[in-house]
C-alpha cells in the first residue's frame, strides 16, 4: 500500500527544515539561519495516528531570482508538489506576508491539491497575534499557527494533514499477483531487461543514464502465474545527481521497493558490485523484501573455467548481508537465461510467504540447542524456551528466552541458519525477535 506523501514548501528561511526534523524525530535536514541552506528535497518517513507517510522537505521558493542554482531549487520544490498528496505551505508570522508568499500561493492554487497554511514562529500559547490574519488575503482557507522550533501547534497541524490523506485501501490487484521491482544504478540494463522479459519494446531503452524517469507498472502472465513488473529510474549516489528530475525518480524508486514482493537487484557484470549497489541491496534487505541478484551483461564477460563460481563468490563477499539471495547471470541483450527469471521470482515469492507450524519449528529449535548450547555470561546461561512464527513477507519469528541481553547476535544467526538449512527461505530475509517469557507463561 502506497504511503501518502506530504510536501513542505515555502520561501527560504521560514522554518521548513525545523518542522521536517520535528515531525520525523530526526535531525535529517540541515538547520541554519541562512536562506537557501536546504537546496535539495529531503524525504523521510513520519507517522501520525498509526498512519505512516513520507514527508518531503524542500528548498525555498524565490520566484524572482534568476541565478541557475535558485531556479533549480524552485524546480525541486515544484517536483515535490507534483508528487505530494498534501502540501504544507509555510509562512513566517514575524516577517509577515510577502510578494514571494503570494507567488508561491499562485503556484499552489493551480495544483488542485489540499494545501494547509502553517504560519510559523508564533512562539506563544493562546490566541494568535493580530498580524497573522493578513494571511487570509491569500484566499486559501484556514491556517494553523505553529512554532516549529518549540513544537507548538504541530499536533493540530498533523491532525489537519491526516484529514487529507487518501483513504487506506488495498490495491485493486489479485492477491496472487507477484509485484516485482527492478532496481539498480542507472544504465545497468533495467529497462532492457523488462523489454526482454515482456518480449516487446514497451519501455524506452537508451544508454544515457536516467532515461527512465518514473516507476512504470507492467502486468504480465506467464506459466499460469501473474506478475507486475515495476521498472524504476536508476538509483544514483546523491553526489552524482545533477538533473532535478532524478531526485524525484529516486523517491519513486524507494516507493517501488516498498510496495514490491520481490526485488530484482540488477548489477553490471563489467563493473561488479559497487558501493552504490550495496546501498540499494541494503535498502531492499531492510524493507524485508525477497531479492534476486541479477548480474546483467554476462555475455560481455570474458569467461574461463571457474569464472561463474568466482564471480558469485565476489558478489557474496560484497553483499555479505544478503547471502540468502540467489545470483542469476543473464544478458538482457541476448536473452541469455532471462526466461529462467520467472521461475526464480515465483520461487522466492513462495519462500517469503512460507509458514511453518509451531510444533515443527520447535523440533528444529530443540535439535539446534542440543548441537550448540546457548551462551552464558557471568555465570548466567541463556535459556531458549520456544519459537513461533508471527508473520510472512518476510518470515518473522518470536523467540522466547529467559533474558534478551544474553541472546548474542551470533546465536541468533546460528538459529537463523538452522531454519534456512531445514526450510530453505531462499531469497528472503528472516526476522527473529527475542522476547522474554513472562512469569507463569505456558511453554508451547
Amino acid at each position: 500500500m502506497r504511503k501518502p506523501i506530504v510536501a513542505i514548501v515555502g520561501r527560504p528561511n521560514v522554518g521548513k527544515s525545523t518542522l521536517f526534523n520535528f515531525i520525523t524525530g530526526k535531525r535529517i535536514s540541515i538547520v541554519e539561519n541562512t536562506p537557501g541552506v536546504t537546496r535539495d528535497r529531503i524525504y523521510a518517513e513520519g507517522e501520525w495516528r498509526n498512519r505512516k507517510f513520507i514527508i518531503i522537505d524542500t528548498g525555498g521558493f524565490e520566484p524572482y531570482a534568476k541565478d541557475e542554482i535558485t531556479q533549480q531549487v524552485r524546480r525541486q520544490a515544484e517536483i515535490a508538489i507534483e508528487t505530494a498528496d498534501v502540501i504544507v505551505f509555510m509562512v513566517d508570522a514575524k516577517e509577515g506576508l510577502t510578494a514571494s508568499d503570494h507567488e508561491v500561493a499562485n503556484i499552489l492554487r493551480k495544483t488542485k491539491k489540499p494545501v494547509i497554511i502553517a504560519i510559523n514562529k508564533v512562539d506563544n500559547l493562546g490566541d494568535p497575534p493580530p498580524e497573522v490574519y493578513e494571511f487570509y488575503s491569500l484566499a486559501m482557507g484556514d491556517f494553523i499557527t505553529i512554532s516549529s522550533i518549540h513544537g507548538l501547534g504541530i499536533g493540530d497541524l498533523l491532525d489537519k494533514i491526516y484529514e487529507y490523506f487518501p483513504e487506506e485501501e488495498t490495491e485493486d490487484i489479485d492477491e496472487d499477483v507477484i509485484r516485482v521491482s527492478v532496481i539498480g544504478k542507472p544504465n545497468v540494463g533495467k529497462s532492457s531487461l523488462i523489454n526482454r522479459i515482456l518480449g516487446e519494446e514497451r519501455l524506452i531503452v537508451s544508454n544515457i543514464p536516467g532515461t527512465t524517469r518514473d516507476a512504470i507498472d507492467t502486468y504480465v502472465e506467464k506459466g499460469g502465474h501473474k506478475f507486475i513488473f515495476i521498472d524504476t529510474a536508476g538509483i544514483r549516489r546523491k553526489s552524482k545527481i545533477q538533473e532535478n528530475i532524478e531526485r524525484y525518480s529516486m523517491l519513486r524508486a524507494w516507493t517501488a521497493i516498498e510496495r514490491s514482493d520481490v526485488c530484482l537487484i540488477v548489477i553490471d557484470a563489467l563493473e561488479g558490485v559497487t558501493e552504490q549497489d550495496t546501498k540499494i541491496a541494503g535498502y531492499a534487505h531492510e524493507q524485508g523484501k525477497g531479492s534476486i541478484i541479477v548480474v546483467n551483461k554476462w555475455d560481455a564477460v570474458n569467461k574461463k573455467t571457474g569464472t561463474y563460481e568466482e564471480y558469485e563468490k565476489q558478489v557474496y563477499e560484497k553483499l555479505s548481508f544478503m547471502t540468502y539471495a540467489p545470483v542469476m547471470f543473464i544478458s538482457a541483450l541476448t536473452g541469455q537465461r532471462v526466461d529462467k527469471l520467472y521461475d526464480k521470482i515465483k520461487y522466492v515469492a513462495d519462500q517469503a510467504s512460507l509458514r511453518i507450524s509451531t510444533g515443527v519449528l520447535n523440533d528444529v529449535l530443540n535439535e539446534a540447542i542440543a548441537m550448540v548450547q546457548p551462551p552464558s555470561d557471568k555465570g548466567k546461561r541463556l535459556k531458549v524456551y520456544y519459537i513461533t512464527q508471527v508473520g510472512i513477507k518476510p518470515p518473522t519469528f518470536i523467540l522466547f528466552v529467559n533474558d534478551e541481553e544474553l541472546l548474542h547476535y551470533s546465536y541468533t544467526r546460528y538459529i537463523e541458519n538452522q531454519l534456512r538449512r531445514t526450510f530453505g527461505f531462499e531469497g528472503t530475509p528472516i526476522v527473529i525477535i527475542p522476547r522474554e517469557r513472562k512469569k507463569g507463561e505456558a511453554v508451547v
